[in-house]
């Protein structure tokens, strides 16, 4: 019967299979769905990599997950964020699946998470078990998918990990998923800087685009006729995206390479990675260009804190050396998870264009693998921990006074500080010390922000104490102190009083004006019970349990900010 089951599934497009090719160790995490997908593994994302692939289930919730393969639920975790409700098996062979979005789990599991959320009076937990607890075989039942947590439409994110590290694995190039895809790698724009050094900190020139022409499928070249001008040493910088057949989204690249005069040069791959190498994304991209880009914009070069493991080919870290008025060709390969191969080609002539740097006066060299402490006077100062950054960099401290915030929502409470640029992508935290001074009612109301690219204030939190907001922080930027003394808005999607006999859940509506909803508490006839929040939808939920009797019921929600600001929300309704 599993066999038979398993026959089915890939008939329907929703291979699964082993890493050595036998297609009966793993079935398909979902039930009933056409085989398609949204996201692939190791897809490019703001301060991380993805870490699954993305199943779509035919925009509905409520799709049976099953498990892929014999072995026990050793965790559930509830959230309003990232995987929202998830569910973690370990398996028999080593591996753990993880399903992330989860709409509800198997019945007795949710019994679980419920006594645990009503005991700790906590809507978000974490659970682990014992192999004996929750022995599942393959092919059971565990959940049903949803759209909860960080997700903007009902999926499934599905992942696979070494049980032992915790190191996800590219389920879809190991052919353990399989999903139907002919199309090669969309080669979108070619740029080119020149680099070097001052004081031994890497110093890069401005980016060179330059436009591309398909030539035929899978095959790319550079428009203008004759070779590029390129300086004495730079690198190059592809930008690219795939797709797959019966979709429209954008997928992300499994391997780019670098040939110069037929030798390889540089190669990226993406097999695999642990969590603490996730935030490395934004060594592997080029930052400025990705964090505003729908494609990937790869950096053929290694920065000195990318690490090593994603790089099987590496000569000279990828940089290219070119002597004046030599020519030599060069072949950038795209490939997809699925196969699929496309190729750039086009010759470079080396010029006389240089990048010079000067010394700035005011530029404090930080150098990676050191502690540097960084000041504005006395008001203001950075420490940047030794492995904090990608790579080593000048930093040129200053004072904006008084900055705009964009938002009549917020009081700017201090000047704007910039010890980074945004364009500084950060690999771990960094502690910035703000000294001023606010009234004793605005004190709780404290909080550090960052304009982004768009010129937006985002809160990025603190601690405010005896005139010094301190922060743990891991945006660059335009730092600035704010005070928000908004409350949320607390909206109930029923009429109050009403009868909700016919309704599985009493629902409301959150927003708030910029810090944020950090806490919530909802109480039934005076009993704390827990809730669910969906971030993505503004909405939380508290689902009925046992059949209505039509009686009226109190209610009363407490929701906070995340600048200590509450709102209460009182009133009935009958079930």
């Amino acid at each position: 019967m599993r066999y038979l089951l398993t026959l089915l599934l890939l008939a329907a497009g929703c291979t699964a299979a082993r890493a050595h090719g036998d297609s009966t160790q793993y079935l398909f995490p979902v039930r009933q769905v056409a085989g398609l997908y949204s996201a692939n593994f190791g897809e490019l994302r703001p301060g991380h990599f993805h870490g699954g692939v993305d199943i779509k289930t035919d925009g509905a919730v409520g799709k049976e997950l099953v498990a892929v393969a014999d072995g026990y639920v050793s965790r559930l975790s509830v959230a309003p964020g990232g995987y929202g409700r998830a569910l973690y098996i370990t398996l028999r062979n080593g591996h753990t699946a993880v399903y992330g979005h989860i709409l509800r789990f198997r019945d007795d599991l949710e019994q679980r998470v419920d006594a645990e959320r009503r005991r700790t009076r906590r809507n978000s937990v974490n659970l682990w078990f014992r192999p004996d607890e929750f022995p599942v075989a393959q092919g059971d039942v565990v959940a049903r998918s949803g759209n909860s947590g960080s997700s903007f439409g009902p999926h499934l994110h599905f992942e696979l990990r070494q049980t032992s590290t915790q190191r996800t694995l590219n389920t879809v190039r190991m052919g353990i998923i399989r999903p139907e895809d002919h199309i090669a790698p969309l080669m979108l724009g070619l740029r080119y800087a020149e680099v070097d050094t001052l004081d031994g900190i890497p110093v890069h020139g401005p980016l060179r685009s330059f436009e591309l022409k398909k030539t035929a499928d899978g095959c790319y070249r550079t428009a203008a006729a004759g070779p590029l001008e390129v300086g004495p040493r730079g690198y190059f910088v592809i930008e690219a995206s795939d797709r797959r057949d019966g979709v429209y989204n954008r997928f992300g690249l499994y391997r780019v390479s670098l040939d110069i005069d037929g030798e390889r040069r540089f190669e990226y791959r993406m097999d695999g990675f642990t969590f603490d190498r996730s935030r490395s994304c934004d060594a592997v991209s080029c930052y400025p260009l990705q964090s505003g880009a729908r494609a990937e914009v790869l950096r053929l070069a290694r920065l000195e804190g990318a690490p090593a493991e994603f790089y099987p080919t590496l000569r000279e870290r990828g940089l290219v050396r070119v002597a004046p008025g030599s020519t030599h060709h060069v072949r950038i390969e795209a490939e997809d998870d699925c196969g699929n191969v496309s190729t750039l080609e086009f010759d470079i002539r080396g010029g006389d264009a240089r990048l010079r740097p000067e010394r700035d006066t005011t530029a404090v060299a930080v150098r990676r693998n050191r502690d540097a402490l960084l000041r504005i006077g006395d008001e203001a100062t950075l420490r940047i921990p030794a492995g904090a950054l990608h790579e080593s960099l000048f930093a040129r401290p200053v004072r904006l006074d008084n900055p705009a915030t964009g938002s009549g929502t917020v009081a700017v409470l201090s000047p704007a500080y910039r010890f980074l640029d945004s364009d500084t992508p950060l690999a771990g935290e960094v502690m910035l010390s703000l000294q001023f001074f606010v009234p004793e009612q605005t004190a709780p109301h404290v909080t550090l922000a960052v304009r982004n690219r768009r010129g937006k204030l985002v809160r990025l939190g603190g601690t405010y104490d005896a005139g010094r907001l301190t922060a743990r922080i891991r945006t660059a930027g335009e730092w600035l102190a704010v005070a928000d003394t908004v409350p949320p808005t607390v909206r109930p999607l029923f009429t109050p009083g009403g009868d909700l006999s016919r309704s599985g859940a009493l629902r409301f509506r959150l927003g708030d004006n910029f810090s944020g909803i950090a806490s919530y508490d909802l109480y039934v006839d005076g009993e704390w019970v827990p809730c669910d929040r969906y971030p993505m939808q503004g909405t939380l939920e508290y689902h009925f349990a046992g059949a209505p009797t039509h009686a009226e019921h109190s209610a009363l929600l407490v929701v906070k900010d995340g600048c200590n600001n509450e709102t209460r929300w009182e009133g009935t309704f009958r079930r």
